[in-house]
């Protein structure tokens, strides 16, 4: 199982019903994208990590192993932002780049916080079945995609540990040979563990999905938080 799948399974919030984690998170997320990058950003990413380590008790460990690729992605795409390329010199600091650059990283890792707190707390398959003003053709695709890439990690994992216990990885002959044959392999294993003609399909889906209720104490705390996030950045706005 993948860490955020893990995590969103494991986590204090897990209980609770998608829409509200979805109304606190998107609605920080609205925030991030609005608001100034300071301190709009700043606070909007702190609340979010706030309620990932304190109220969902994610682990801070866990929650930095969360943010650590999308961290990589958005520092390489803001060094451009920071130099100029083709002038005299022919590179140079860019004037006002480490301003953008900053604003950039802030507001994209505040965004990036929102989207890992409804991520780490929700899992998917509690979330799909939910979207009823979804096409049910679009869902159905969405969960098998979802079922078939588990199927592959796991079918993945077994293929490459019997290469492995074959010396499949010896020299860099066997291992192009290995890898060429693990494509085909996990392919067929897993097109055929994901099957549905032996699982009675009709031509839909059913799932079963657990009854939850809605917190009105939880969409409260979570709309007075929308609210003063935004107030006290607009107030401290230089």
């Amino acid at each position: 199982m993948l860490l955020i799948d893990e995590t969103a399974h494991a986590n204090r919030w897990r209980s609770r019903h998608p829409g509200e984690k979805a109304f606190l998170a998107l609605g920080l997320l609205l925030l991030a994208v609005v608001l100034p990058p300071w301190p709009g950003a700043v606070l909007t990413g702190t609340a979010a990590l706030a309620l990932l380590l304190g109220g969902a008790r994610v682990p801070w460990r866990t929650a930095l192993r969360l943010l650590a690729l999308p961290l990589g992605f958005v520092l390489v795409g803001a060094l451009p932002l920071l130099v100029t390329v083709g002038g005299d010199p022919w590179l140079a600091l860019a004037p006002g780049g480490p301003a953008r650059a900053a604003a950039l990283v802030g507001r994209s890792l505040a965004a990036v916080s929102c989207l890992v707190l409804f991520a780490a707390t929700t899992p998917l398959a509690d979330t799909l079945p939910r979207l009823r003003w979804v096409p049910p053709a679009v869902l159905e695709i969405t969960l098998l995609v979802y079922r078939m890439l588990f199927l592959l990690l796991d079918s993945l994992t077994a293929v490459r540990e019997a290469q492995s216990l074959r010396m499949g990885f010896r020299t860099r002959r066997t291992t192009f040979r290995s890898l060429a044959a693990q494509g085909g392999a996990v392919f067929v294993r897993a097109f055929d563990r994901a099957g549905l003609a032996s699982r009675g399909y009709d031509g839909s889906l059913r799932v079963r999905v657990p009854a939850r209720t809605v917190s009105p104490g939880f969409v409260a705390a979570s709309a007075v938080l929308l609210v003063a996030v935004p107030v006290l950045a607009l107030g401290t706005a230089p």
